[in-house]
């Protein structure tokens, strides 16, 4: 990518931690300039304007984690087959929401197979049908609820489904081989996480969820990550679980203090940070916000 492209990249990513929840969800499509970058052997990650997407080139065809949207997913495509006219074997979907899913659509006739947890589909379906869009959608074919495995190439991939968290379908999508986990949106690196409480999610569960992907995997698994504040910060390893985690903990945990304290919802989202965090980007109240109503509600 060149200095322009980046640059302006991380000024937008920047002004991502002012906004609302679903300005948020608005503003995460809006990074410009395409960008493929090889991992680990044929694994790569493509980002542009959404979730980051991952990829494998094996001798039998592609497998293909996230889709961003439409004309991301359709330059995905198109740059893959620069580099080899192969069959997209498997499209899989970390969780529903638009910026993982919205380019779907550009696989149909195209990929075999649609994966995602069982879930991420009634999820993808409510969300579809709500927002009168189900043309537009290409729903996963194959689902799974504790997990799910599947021989491609050299590559085994192995799909983890550890509970509610970011939303009650998230999965972890693992090449065993290249040693590499794609987390979706389990992990928002230096980033204020959406919470998405209409699809199920629980912060506590979703410190359990990072403590069970930690024991899972080990110092050499290379984790790509759905976002981060910084642009170039998409992929890390269990330094980066612990300090989410502890972002989590710490979120829970001073919600919870000042619910005690008689603090109303008002006087508590209007906080510009979360108290021993070691990062200090804008935009706590989306979390502020998701603590509350889930430590209050009943």
């Amino acid at each position: 990518m060149q200095r322009r492209s980046f640059l302006r990249t991380a000024g937008l990513t920047t002004g991502l931690m002012a906004l609302s929840s679903k300005e948020l969800l608005a503003a995460l499509m809006q990074q410009p300039a395409f960008k493929i970058k090889m991992l680990r052997g044929d694994i790569g990650i493509f980002t542009e304007r959404g979730g980051t997407i991952g990829f494998y080139q094996s001798k039998d065809g592609y497998a293909v984690i996230d889709s961003e949207f439409p004309d991301q997913a359709k330059h995905l495509i198109d740059e893959l087959k620069k580099m080899k006219e192969m069959p997209f074997k498997f499209l899989i979907n970390t969780h529903h929401h638009g910026d993982h899913t919205g380019g779907n659509i550009s696989f149909k006739d195209i990929a075999e197979h649609v994966v995602g947890h069982e879930n991420c589909l009634a999820n993808y379906k409510r969300v579809s049908e709500q927002n009168k869009s189900v043309d537009k959608q290409l729903y996963q074919d194959i689902t799974f609820s504790d997990g799910w495995k599947q021989k491609i190439g050299k590559e085994k991939i192995r799909a983890y489904y550890f509970g509610a968290a970011h939303t009650n379908g998230d999965a972890i999508i693992h090449f065993e081989h290249a040693n590499i986990a794609h987390m979706g949106d389990l992990l928002f690196n230096q980033m204020h996480p959406f919470i998405d409480r209409s699809a199920g999610a629980s912060i506590k569960n979703w410190i359990q969820v990072i403590e069970k992907t930690r024991s899972t995997f080990d110092k050499d698994t290379l984790f790509i990550f759905g976002h981060a504040g910084d642009p170039e910060k998409v992929t890390g390893h269990l330094d980066e679980l612990a300090a989410f985690e502890d972002y989590l903990q710490k979120l829970l945990d001073f919600v919870g203090t000042e619910i005690k304290s008689g603090k109303t919802k008002e006087e508590i989202i209007k906080n510009k940070e979360i108290p021993g965090l070691s990062w200090k980007a804008a935009g706590a109240d989306r979390s502020l916000t998701a603590a509350y109503d889930e430590l209050t509600s009943k």
